[in-house]
């Protein structure tokens, strides 16, 4: 043994021990606690052989324990193929030549020509490994980038020093798939030089991916940015514009585009990122029972390669914070935010820039230049590589439901794209629900009248006085990302011949569609958990009282349910029983379990049935179909599959749009498979065809409990089908081109508010504008009704519209609309008549 060999050893082994006591792993991919041969797809009988992108002793050790400690081929087993012999089983993939080249490593290469000479039955698994020591974006500038070891650049010794000791607590490992080089050399051509190239494209690609991944592009000193929006060829021509228009200098429109820059722009500082983990994994741990979460590997396939937008709903304002905690936890870059500028106020709104909060006004209108500055802002950070994240809300959910896709963001993100198409645009649905929201009073209020409160630095301390109360869980359910290109491709075919266009024609109806096929894609991805499953039974029942044995049976009936349905199956399923559910919920103070002789009653008070309603609106898109197909059950004793279809078809668009239901490329198909499932539950007693009547399908016995199972079903469509009936009912009373928008949706809200009252509900939620005007664009968009000059106009078919759909409805529930109607008409005659008496002659 040489004397070099007895001196490395002892030292190799001494800065081992000393990197097991400091060194403490983040995040392993794939997950440490299933890190064995079959995570990694290794072979037991071949020998592995792992590759880093450089070369770096504090890599190789971390690697090596973490190897030994999961069972896992070490890299310090010596390896044998023909003549060649390496001492150990860890190559680096690169070396760096003097003139700064970046050459395939000696060892590599000659691993890959004994390989070429040996035998067929020879096979080698390359493993690449990723090792990070923090999670810092590089930086263009500054003291970071001295200290920052991600770089993969030959660093000296005390610049790694200096990294392990700030970063040696917060480490990334990342194993990628093994590749069998001797497959591999196969493919091609026999030429050697080829055949190494091949090999390190496919090393340095996958490289390359992880760290776009984990770090993403290097950031710009924040002044430096500012600068180039203000230098920007979209914001120069606009302030040139303005200053013609306006006989203004371009000088000060300049000044005012750095101060909209300044207002605007993010400040992402992986310190603050790092101290924001720590304090939210504490917070997650104090005011909810922890996060699940559910699809991340549909973003880690395509992180790599596309830029990322994530598109989560917006329920609560811990969405700020909790996908970015996730996606750092998981090991994944994470994204400008767009947040209101109500949120950049002291203490709040410093610490959110430098976690990486970008901040935009409510409205741009009339405004072209912070308008272009921010359009140039969002392009930048597309461009760059920098991923996003935006509420296509708008604004948080008050109903609980989702809201209509708002245009202005989705429409930047478009433009940006048809500038530079070079790289694919992917929008990361995000479905966020919670057991218990700490804002579900404030949204009752609103809804009940009150004005929206403004968001104000207190607001911290008060979340912080709640830690105490139980919230539940947290689910964070990734959907199916929808790759712009390809979208466009398929909806807009002819998008290429004018995507350098400004505002090409097709823009105008491409971004509602976008929106609104991202809406679907988070709604399929929603989470069924505890507390909405039983909102959505408990809020069925006529005094929001019932026996818990039933409960108990409808809560399973209803996962069974949604379970098997047709469609998207990308929503999750809450896991243990109902008895511990209706448990939990009491924990929450959302429901009361009471005790009594004849069994015990699961009961809400008025209070806890109005906050039980936002929840409900969670989930409620999931069980549309069979909802209603148990509604249309409620007031006809049977149905073929054709009788059925007609009977429902004209309400099932409202429910699509309204709810963001994915429409179904054939609506009679699933309606069959939903009524065999039904009869499989017992809930609709099925009769097979015979030569003289057709197949068919009846409701229960009404002594039956199946009978108030179904019934149970129907009840959560009820209020969204009353709203479109109302709707149609005044539309129709006041004639075509009587009405403008506005009118209608005031109108319609105001009499369903009469309705509530009159009934004796506490249903907010239920007389909400927003909702009527979505009612609205669905008929506009199946051309029920158009506007001429500002009215709305409709034809006989909107009356048959509503003559198809009232058999939905008992004749008691229609005379109570007739009702509300005939006195909303009686009033308005006996007010024109005030009018008319007041202008008469005889007064003046």
């Amino acid at each position: 043994m040489s004397p070099v060999t007895l001196l490395v050893r002892p030292l190799r082994n001494l800065s081992r021990r000393l990197l097991d006591k400091w060194v403490e792993l983040r995040a392993v991919e794939p997950d440490i606690n299933a890190l064995d041969h079959s995570a990694l797809n290794l072979d037991p009988d071949l020998p592995v052989v792992y590759v880093f992108p450089y070369q770096a002793l504090s890599d190789e050790l971390v690697v090596e324990q973490l190897c030994e400690a999961r069972g896992l081929p070490s890299p310090t087993l010596s390896l044998s193929i023909g003549d060649l012999r390496l001492h150990h089983s860890r190559l680096r993939l690169l070396r760096r030549s003097r003139n700064d080249k970046s050459l395939l490593s000696r060892r590599l290469a000659h691993l890959i020509e004994a390989l070429e000479t040996a035998s067929d039955d020879v096979e080698v698994q390359l493993v690449p490994v990723s090792v990070f020591w923090g999670r810092a974006p590089g930086k263009e500038f500054g003291f970071w980038k001295f200290i920052s070891a991600d770089s993969w650049r030959v660093t000296g010794v005390l610049r790694r020093a200096i990294a392990i000791i700030v970063h040696g607590r917060s480490v990334d490992v990342h194993f990628g798939q093994p590749l069998n080089l001797h497959a591999v050399l196969r493919e091609g051509p026999e030429d050697q030089a080829l055949a190494r190239r091949r090999v390190a494209r496919l090393l340095r690609v996958h490289f390359r991916r992880v760290r776009t991944r984990l770090l993403g592009p290097d950031l710009s000193h924040r002044h430096t940015m500012i600068r180039n929006l203000q230098k920007a060829p979209p914001v120069q021509d606009v302030i040139a514009g303005l200053a013609r228009e306006q006989n203004q200098r371009p000088a000060r429109l300049e000044k005012r585009a750095l101060k909209y820059g300044r207002e605007i722009a993010s400040n992402m500082g992986y310190p603050v990122q790092r101290f924001l983990a720590h304090a939210l994994k504490r917070l997650w741990n104090k005011l909810y029972d922890g996060v699940e979460v559910r699809g991340m590997s549909r973003v880690k396939a395509i992180a790599g390669d596309c830029e990322l937008i994530y598109v989560p709903c917006h329920r609560s304002h811990i969405d700020y914070l909790l996908l970015s905690y996730v996606l750092f936890h998981e090991g994944l870059m994470t994204p400008h935010v767009a947040a209101g500028k109500n949120l950049d106020m002291p203490i709040i709104g410093p610490i959110l820039r430098r976690g990486g909060a970008f901040f935009l006004r409510r409205s741009f209108r009339g405004n072209r230049l912070y308008g272009a500055v921010f359009d140039e802002y969002v392009h930048q950070l597309i461009t760059r590589g920098h991923p996003l994240e935006y509420f296509i809300e708008g604004g948080r959910s008050r109903t609980g439901r989702m809201l209509p896709p708002r245009p202005g963001m989705l429409a930047m993100t478009l433009r940006s794209f048809l500038r530079d198409t070079r790289r694919e645009v992917a929008f990361v649905p995000v479905y966020i629900g919670y057991e218990k929201v700490f804002e579900s009073l404030s949204y009752q209020r609103e809804l009940s009248g009150a004005s929206k409160k403004k968001e104000s630095p207190l607001d911290l301390f008060r979340v912080l006085g709640q830690l105490k109360q139980p919230f539940g869980k947290v689910y964070l359910n990734i959907g199916e990302p929808l790759k712009l290109g390809a979208w466009l491709d398929e909806s807009t075919p002819d998008w290429q011949a004018s995507r350098h266009q400004r505002r090409p024609e097709w823009l105008t109806t491409a971004v509602p569609q976008l929106g609104h096929e991202i809406a679907t894609r988070i709604n399929a991805a929603a989470a069924l958990n505890p507390v909405s499953l039983t909102a959505l039974v408990l809020l069925s029942t006529a005094h929001h009282a019932i026996e818990a044995s039933l409960m108990q049976r409808q809560l399973a009936m209803l996962v069974r349910l949604a379970s098997k349905l047709p469609g998207r199956q990308d929503h999750t399923l809450p896991d243990g029983d109902p008895l511990d559910w209706l448990a939990h919920c009491q924990h929450l103070g959302l429901i009361t379990l009471r005790p009594q002789s004849l069994g015990e009653l699961v009961i809400a008070t008025p209070e806890q049935a109005s906050l039980l309603t936002w929840y409900r609106n969670n989930v409620l898109h999931l069980l549309a179909l069979p909802a209603l197909i148990a509604f249309a059950f409620r007031n006809n004793s049977q149905f073929t599959l054709e009788t059925l279809s007609d009977q429902i078809s004209p309400a099932w668009p409202v429910l699509v749009r309204e709810l963001f239901v994915p429409e179904s490329a054939d609506l009679t198909a699933d309606i069959a498979t939903t009524l065999a499932l039904l009869s499989e539950e017992g809930l609709l007693e099925h009769q097979p065809a015979t030569p003289e009547t057709p197949e068919r399908w009846s409701r229960p016995n009404a002594s039956k409990e199946p009978s108030e199972q179904l019934r149970l079903l129907a009840q959560p469509v009820q209020p969204t089908l009353e709203r479109g009936y109302l709707l149609l009912a005044v539309l129709l009373q006041h004639g075509s081109g009587a009405l403008d928008r506005e009118a209608l949706e005031n109108h319609s809200g105001a009499l369903a508010e009469r309705l509530t009252l009159l009934s004796g509900l506490n249903a907010p939620e239920f007389f909400d504008k927003r909702l009527f005007s979505g009612l609205l664009d669905t008929l506009l968009e199946l051309d029920f009704i158009w506007l001429v000059d500002g009215q709305l106009c409709f034809s006989e078919a909107l009356e048959g519209l509503q003559l198809r759909g009232r058999d939905l409805f008992d004749p008691a529930l229609r005379h109570r609309l007739q009702h509300v109607r005939l006195r909303d008409k009686e009033t308005e005659g006996e007010s024109e008549s005030e009018t008319e008496s007041e202008d008469s002659p005889a007064n003046e």
